[in-house]
């Protein structure tokens, strides 16, 4: 009886800290975003604006989670939440990838997604955050020979996986 409550008891904090870190490793990527545009002029492009929604999305909801500290139901409506923005961060990563790669493939300029983007309510209230109007097919930052879309595409992985184990963990516990 005695390890049944322990086990319980350690689940929570376990998934607890899963979702402060994937809180704060968005919330880092979105300032180290901020920073690449203010101090190093790169503009972000209408993939780049929308990867910052999913970072949000992904930040804003595992923050939800760390403070709520849900049962069991709940930190699985969480996780899957987590899960699903951090795949459809990760799916407009990969193709804004492919974008850079094979940039005669698509025309990012001042496009119909770009109009759409700027006049959404988000670029309208903080402008610097979400306001695209960069090129999409620009390579001006490399680490380790991997672009930014890269390795956001890699760190929207990362989340979705945590975001699973969370799930998974809480389910095995039970």
């Amino acid at each position: 009886m005695l390890s049944k409550a322990v086990m319980v008891s350690h689940t929570k904090p376990e998934a607890r800290t899963i979702f402060l870190l994937i809180f704060i490793g968005c919330a880092s990527l979105v300032s180290y975003a901020l920073y690449l545009q203010l101090v190093k002029n790169l503009l972000p492009c209408p993939l780049c604006v929308v990867q910052r929604i999913a970072y949000w999305s992904v930040g804003l909801t595992a923050l939800l989670a760390f403070i709520h500290s849900p049962g069991v139901i709940g930190r699985r409506i969480y996780s899957g939440l987590l899960a699903c923005f951090a795949v459809a961060g990760a799916v407009v990563a990969l193709r804004h990838a492919w974008l850079v790669r094979y940039p005669e493939a698509f025309e990012c300029g001042v496009s119909p997604e770009e109009e759409f983007l700027n006049a959404l309510p988000l670029a309208q209230w903080w402008p610097g955050m979400f306001e695209a109007n960069g090129d999409c097919a620009d390579v001006t930052w490399q680490f380790a020979s991997l672009t930014l879309p890269d390795w956001s595409a890699i760190f929207f992985m990362l989340f979705g996986g945590l975001a699973i184990h969370a799930l998974l963990a809480v389910r095995n516990r039970r």
